[in-house]
């Protein structure tokens, strides 16, 4: 039975997954994992190559189906949902997506507004604020004549970010958003995600940039291997020891003289 809507504004927009057991094909990525995106927090998830970062983001957004546990999302199923009503309470922004070809950026981004159209309700004045703002954010407005094609990898990635923006959810999670942009575009991003989290979205962001990701973060997941090995504050969580088992990486942990975080200073093999 579909349940009757909830104003996503009215609740606390919550992740959980209990007992997953996620992969592809006959390969396991993440078995029996449990995991819980706290309510109106960046959430930053950190981990190696292949550690089921990307695979946990897919599973959470019902994109990647488990074969064993439950994602809730605001304490339901997320499968008892239909495809709409996830969408107007949950955004992934998913690595490497692929535009329609021939598609203007203003058309691409006027796609985020999807989940909120239907037979009663067409597009509208707040559709077009939304789309407008949402290019804005994103620093987009001035291409939004120009075809997705023809821009740089870094252009075409704010492009996206902005069609996420667009969709107004209360969750909104992004997998690898600073791929392609240099370090002032991969700061304006992470900015922008500060600035959402603050303004009560909750954010999660799969990230390979420890520097960043420990700077940004009000909360912090550490995978390795398929399973969470940390999870909390970045001050609580993060240890010299932590990095060389999860990495494999020698190093020392110091406090970076702006932010306050800690940063990774990576060690030669036969240093002390």
């Amino acid at each position: 039975m579909t349940p009757p809507p909830i104003d996503p504004q009215s609740v606390d927009a919550r992740l959980t997954g209990r007992g997953l057991t996620v992969g592809y094909g006959d390969r396991t990525i993440i078995a029996g994992l449990d995991v819980r995106v706290p309510p109106g927090e960046l959430t930053v998830i950190v981990g190696p190559n292949a550690c089921g970062k990307s695979t946990l983001l897919r599973a959470l957004a019902r994109m990647l189906p488990a074969g064993t546990g439950t994602v809730e999302l605001d304490g339901r199923r997320i499968g008892d949902y239909p495809p709409k009503e996830v969408a107007r309470r949950l955004g992934l922004l998913p690595q490497a997506p692929i535009a329609p070809d021939g598609i203007v950026v203003e058309d691409l981004v006027a796609r985020g507004r999807y989940p909120h159209q239907g037979v009663l309700r067409q597009w509208s004045d707040a559709d077009e604020q939304a789309v407008r703002s949402a290019m804005l954010r994103a620093g987009v407005a001035e291409l939004a004549d120009r075809t997705v094609d023809e821009l740089s990898g870094g252009q075409r990635q704010r492009v996206w970010i902005a069609m996420a923006l667009a969709q107004e959810t209360p969750i909104l999670l992004l997998d690898e958003p600073t791929t392609y942009l240099d370090i002032s575009h991969q700061v304006e991003v992470l900015n922008l995600a500060r600035d959402l989290q603050r303004g009560g979205q909750t954010i999660v962001i799969v990230m390979h940039e420890l520097a960043l990701a420990f700077r940004y973060a009000t909360n912090l997941i550490v995978m390795r291997e398929g399973a969470i090995v940390a999870q909390g504050h970045v001050h609580d969580v993060v240890t010299a020891e932590l990095i060389e088992h999860v990495y494999g990486l020698p190093c020392r942990i110091i406090e970076d003289p702006v932010s306050r975080r800690p940063l990774v200073i990576p060690l030669e093999r036969d240093e002390p």
